[in-house]
């Protein structure tokens, strides 16, 4: 459904009605620029009666101008007071049941504006999938809400606003928010939010900054960025393909209601009393009653700390001593680090780091569970590691009633630190006698997903006459290990893992 809206006369031969396709400016938005007394809320006011019967329509409203649509139109005026939870709560059931609301923020000030702001459009913008039905999402004097610069507010609550506003104009879309923006200056307004706009109406303007952004934005030259200063209230400069394909001049129409705020108008002064009229105004009338006038009290502004004074804190602040912890008895240490180094193991995302960053974190989650993980040091963590690299997939280390296990974990560390998992895991299967791991249990012992740098390590190891590769005639691997005097049964270089559960590896911490 096409629904056209009559925003009032162009300006051209003719006067032509100047029509505003809303079905096309609930996908591609709209930015309204002006200096103040320009008319850009006689604009908004224009658009929001045009277009009331016709979709939601949800407004946020700094100065308290739009209440009026309340009665006129059945939109509910929502105080920006409410907590943000609360805000948050409202604004998701604004959009479950398709309320047009006006949300008025005159009580707050400034930074209360934009975390009133922040949180409302938030709710709009998290509200479930099922409630995504369009909405004109009108903000007026945007630049608060979206400063280009960081002014007297605290920066959590001008990030909060700016990150509301950037995803009412950048991702509202998808979610059915049509972002319509107001504001008086293009330099004020944030660059990333203004630049979401595809629809534009540029009305009066003075300074060169901004009427040569405004002509940048609307494909004009210099002359006709001069254009800006010779326009009236209420007469703006259209662009976009809900309004119009070339740069058209038009006169915004006349209004129903009207804001509480009108223009202001000159009143003749009352004629001067025969009193004094000093004395007319310091001396207390009955009307005043007794009681005297007291301002008042207002908070000291909180001081912010320097940079030095921070610092200064930092070196003088003491923690509380703690207290000393309970020493664990030797096999209680070996234990817990024993499951720690377990569980590294067990972590596929380890074996992409190296060895010393794998360690840092050996001794972190040592902290976590109190237990001394320097008393393990670099050199001896890297041969463990290998160890449980190794019994990924076994029960543990073998048992070494002849010690060629222990030869074998010395033959290893005389290997580059990423192959002693391969090696060890090796050396276990071939004195136990059992199959050759296949590549993907090789490439779990270095700690790696890709059975190609399994094999390319293991003929980097066999290059260095640790073992000896051959394959029998069913095509199955077999490895020899000359210093340990044995070799392992054939196995299949394809084999498939079983499941990944974590392995019982008592004793990775028996022999130092």
């Amino acid at each position: 459904m096409t629904v056209g809206i009559e925003m009032g006369l162009s300006m051209g031969p003719g006067e032509e009605p100047a029509r505003l396709d809303l079905e096309e400016l609930l996908a591609t938005r709209l930015l309204v620029q002006g200096n103040s007394g320009s008319g850009k809320s006689h604009l908004l006011r224009r658009l929001l009666e045009q277009s009331a019967g016709a979709v939601q329509q949800v407004i946020i409203d700094p100065e308290g101008d739009f209440v009026t649509l309340a009665e006129a139109y059945g939109h509910v005026v929502v105080d920006g007071a409410h907590g943000e939870g609360d805000l948050q709560a409202i604004a998701a059931r604004v959009r479950a049941h398709r309320v047009s609301v006006v949300l008025t923020l005159e009580s707050l000030d400034m930074e209360a504006q934009m975390r009133a702001a922040a949180a409302f459009l938030g709710g709009l913008f998290e509200a479930e999938r099922s409630h995504w039905h369009p909405v004109l999402v009108v903000v007026d004097e945007a630049q608060i809400f979206a400063p280009a610069a960081a002014g007297d507010v605290s920066d959590e609550a001008r990030k909060a606003s700016l990150g509301a506003m950037t995803n009412l104009m950048c991702r509202g879309r998808k979610r059915g928010l049509a972002g319509i923006i107001a504001t008086q200056r293009l330099a004020k307004l944030a660059k990333n939010v203004a630049a979401e706009a595809t629809n534009f109406l540029m009305g009066r303007t003075f300074l060169d900054i901004d009427m040569a952004r405004a002509a940048d934005l609307l494909g004009l030259d210099r002359r006709g960025a001069e254009r800006f200063r010779d326009l009236s209230r209420g007469e703006f400069v259209a662009l976009g393909p809900a309004l119009s394909r070339r740069p058209l001049a038009l006169r915004i129409g006349p209004v129903s209601t009207s804001a509480r705020s009108g223009s202001p108008k000159l009143v003749p002064l009352p004629a001067p009393a025969d009193a004094d009229l000093l004395a007319l105004i310091l001396t207390r009338s009955a009307e005043d009653g007794t009681a005297s006038w007291v301002p008042a009290p207002r908070t000291p502004p909180t001081p912010r700390a320097s940079p030095a004074d921070l610092l200064r804190e930092l070196s003088a602040y003491r923690p509380e001593p703690a207290e000393a912890p309970v020493p664990l008895s030797a096999e209680d240490l070996r234990a817990g680090l024993d499951e720690v180094l377990r569980g590294i193991a067990a972590d596929p995302d380890a074996g992409r780091q190296p060895v010393a960053v794998i360690y840092q974190d050996f001794l972190v989650r040592c902290r976590m569970r109190g237990l001394d993980g320097e008393s393990l040091p670099l050199a001896a963590f890297r041969r463990r590691l290998g160890v449980a690299r190794a019994g990924i997939d076994g029960q543990g280390a073998p048992a070494d009633s002849d010690g060629r296990w222990q030869e074998a974990q010395k033959a290893a560390a005389s290997l580059p630190d990423e192959v002693q998992g391969l090696f060890l895991l090796l050396a276990r299967a071939a004195l136990a006698g059992e199959p050759c791991p296949g590549d993907e249990a090789l490439a779990r012992a270095i700690g790696s997903r890709s059975p190609g740098r399994a094999r390319r390590l293991l003929a980097y190891v066999e290059t260095r006459g640790t073992i000896v590769c051959r394959m029998d005639f069913r095509g199955n691997r077999v490895i020899a290990l000359p210093s340990l005097g044995c070799e392992t049964g054939p196995g299949d270089p394809k084999a498939v893992l079983p499941g990944s559960a974590e392995p019982e590896m008592p004793g990775l911490f028996a022999a130092e």
